[in-house]
This record gives C-alpha cells, sequence and structure tokens, in this order.
C-alpha cells in the first residue's frame, strides 16, 4: 500500500516543478533526477542524484539526417541514466532544445507523462545556495517498459495532407533568418525564447503567459498544434511547453531538414 501512495506521489507531479519541491523529494525513490548536457560540466557539480545523459544518446544520424535512435537504443540510455518504470523523472539541462528533445525521446517509449521539468534549471539551484555534488551514481538498472505512445510525431505526408487543415495550427520555432529564407505554407514564426521569463536562467512563464503566447501566434480554441523547425530539437522544446498548458500538440520531427529533401513540397518565401 505504501508503495502505492508513492508511486501515485510521483507520478501526479505537475509537469513543472520548482526548485523546492526537487530538493524536498532528493531522497524520494520514485523521482529520478536526470541531467541533460555536457559530460565535462555534469562532473563539475550537478544536483545530488542525478545522472547524464547527452541528446546526442538519443540520436540516430544516417541519410535522413539528425532523427531519434532506434527504440533498443533508448531504452537503454534512459535506463542507464536511470529511468525506470513508474518513476517520475525530473529533467534539467544545460539548453532548452536539447531538453525538449530528450523529452521527446523519453516520449517516444511511451514515458512523455512521466516527466516534469525543473524551472530555473542548475542556474537557479545554485543561486539559492542548494546541495551540489560531484560523486556520479551508479547507473540505473531499471526495469523500463516500452509503451505505445500516442501518435506524437509526424511525417512528411502528414504535413502535406493538413497544410491548408482549419483544425491545425502549424507553428515554425525558428529564427527570423531562416524563416525568411523559406517556410512551410500557412505556418506561424514563433520564437522559443518566448517561453522564458528568464532565457539564460531558464526560468519560465506561467502557464496562462504561454497560452497567451500561443494565442498570439493564432492558435484558436480546438486546434491542434504541430511544431517544427530544423531538425526537430526546439520543436521538441515548443511542443513540450504546449503539452505543459494541456493544449494537444504534435511534433514533425523530420522537420525543415526534412522537409527541404523533397522538391515536391511546398515551400513559402
Amino acid at each position: 500500500m505504501l508503495h502505492v501512495l508513492a508511486l501515485l506521489a510521483a507520478t501526479s507531479v505537475e509537469p513543472i516543478v520548482s526548485t523546492g519541491w526537487l530538493q524536498a523529494h532528493l531522497t524520494d525513490p520514485q523521482v529520478r533526477v536526470v541531467y541533460v548536457g555536457d559530460a565535462g560540466t555534469y562532473k563539475m557539480g550537478h544536483i545530488p542524484g542525478a545522472r547524464a545523459i547527452e541528446h546526442m544518446d538519443t540520436v540516430q544520424m544516417g541519410p535522413d539526417g539528425h532523427r531519434l535512435a532506434p527504440t533498443d537504443a533508448l531504452v537503454k540510455a534512459f535506463t542507464k541514466a536511470g529511468v525506470a518504470d513508474g518513476a517520475r523523472v525530473v529533467l534539467y539541462g544545460d539548453t532548452p532544445m536539447e531538453t525538449g528533445w530528450v523529452n521527446s525521446a523519453l516520449a517516444a517509449i511511451g514515458h512523455g507523462h512521466d516527466v516534469s521539468w525543473l524551472d530555473g534549471g542548475m542556474a537557479s539551484w545554485e543561486r539559492e545556495k542548494r546541495p551540489v555534488e560531484t560523486a556520479t551514481p551508479p547507473a540505473g538498472a531499471g526495469p523500463l517498459t516500452v509503451h505505445q505512445t500516442p501518435d506524437l510525431f509526424v511525417d512528411a505526408a502528414w504535413m502535406r495532407a493538413h497544410l491548408e487543415s482549419p483544425s491545425t495550427k502549424i507553428l515554425d520555432v525558428r529564427t527570423q533568418q531562416e524563416w525568411n529564407s523559406g517556410h512551410l505554407p500557412h505556418a506561424t514564426l514563433i520564437l522559443w525564447q518566448d517561453l522564458y521569463v528568464d532565457v539564460r536562467a531558464q526560468k519560465l512563464k506561467s502557464p496562462d503567459e504561454i497560452r497567451a503566447l500561443l494565442a498570439k501566434a493564432g492558435v484558436a480554441p480546438g486546434q491542434e498544434i504541430v511544431t517544427y523547425c530544423a531538425v526537430g530539437m526546439r520543436a521538441s522544446l515548443m511542443a513540450w511547453a504546449v503539452q505543459s498548458v494541456g493544449l494537444p500538440v504534435k511534433i514533425y520531427i523530420g522537420s525543415w531538414q526534412d522537409w527541404r529533401r523533397d522538391s515536391s513540397n511546398p515551400i513559402v518565401k
């Protein structure tokens, strides 16, 4: 019974957690902290108990470019990083887009709803003088079961079929310069930096402010959002933000890199 209560406590957490919440749950066996970023930075100091994963641990580079690694490779990487069935995973990292990609990789094996992000990241953690360690915990042991994931990821064929759909809102999560060089028809440019009150400190805006940002980008009630960027990293970050405020979203994981490879795909300049 106590195990069930602990499991419920860990899995019913909000998609964004504070530094105070995390410090209070560092010894909770159902909470696993995962740092996303450079191994050298991790070794210099990290949140106690955190294990590390680099976004490239979840990537397969090939003729199609920067894509999600195969399922077995994802399971291996996340198990090593401490992810396990029934655990609440708290992510923090060096860059929001890398953390966003890793979040999508977890979603690809059916554990997207088990994840929370640490608001303020390591910058806030250190500024508030919370505990830091340099010791590396042993690799995780799982078990980590693959579950069928909702239809989160879409391809070019899906995008072509939904370009003019009134029930779909396409968000381009790139820079103004990238947008000017070409973009998908009926897309709207949105900047990932606008999700934050303080980008350097990774302090997110409130859910109401994020909803207002999406509304300003033209998202109407009842629409499903689909995000894309260059290779799927910024799109993953924006998709996570959309999900965090309870709105439906899909990710064109191949993004612009994939779209422009086919000369029959329409491009607007």
